[in-house]
């Protein structure tokens, strides 16, 4: 079978809406240190905020059958919790073809950047990572609406 990129030429512009939810799970030390702006690279979600934002606009070069789409909001929610962080990543956009890769991708890069960020208070003795872990990331929502309903 051949690969190609499907063709959406012959589409219609909407509104698409598109959001994505997953979430870290983090030591509680590690936490406290977010908590108590303690963390040594600077703040974590502030750094996954950015970096989530600047993801979503480069789906198409991660994903070579993703249309390049002109993205008209992208937002990350995130949450500290007791166990990590719980992330929501929200991108609007006027296109022919929808946006979850686009909100994947932004949640996606957002919770690997928290990983970074804190790796050092995530290691045991070893080295290893015996309680991070990034689960749960699905589309909560996909939105298609003709650009003449108001």
């Amino acid at each position: 079978m051949e690969i190609k990129q499907v063709d959406i030429s012959g589409k219609v512009a909407e509104r698409r809406v598109a959001i994505a939810a997953g979430r870290i799970r983090l030591r509680p030390e590690t936490v406290e240190r977010i908590r108590k702006g303690e963390v040594e690279k600077g703040d974590p979600l502030q750094v996954a905020r950015l970096a989530g934002i600047q993801a979503s606009k480069l789906t198409p070069l991660l994903m070579p059958l993703c249309h390049q789409l002109k993205l008209e909001h992208v937002e990350l929610e995130l949450k500290l919790t007791d166990s990590g962080v719980e992330a929501k990543a929200k991108v609007t956009a006027t296109e022919k073809t929808g946006v979850e890769m686009e909100a994947l991708t932004a949640l996606t890069v957002a919770l690997l950047n928290i990983w970074d960020v804190v790796k050092a208070y995530e290691k045991d003795e070893n080295g290893q990572y015996p309680v991070t872990e990034i689960t749960g990331i699905r589309v909560l929502s996909k939105v298609k609406q003709p650009l003449d309903v108001a």
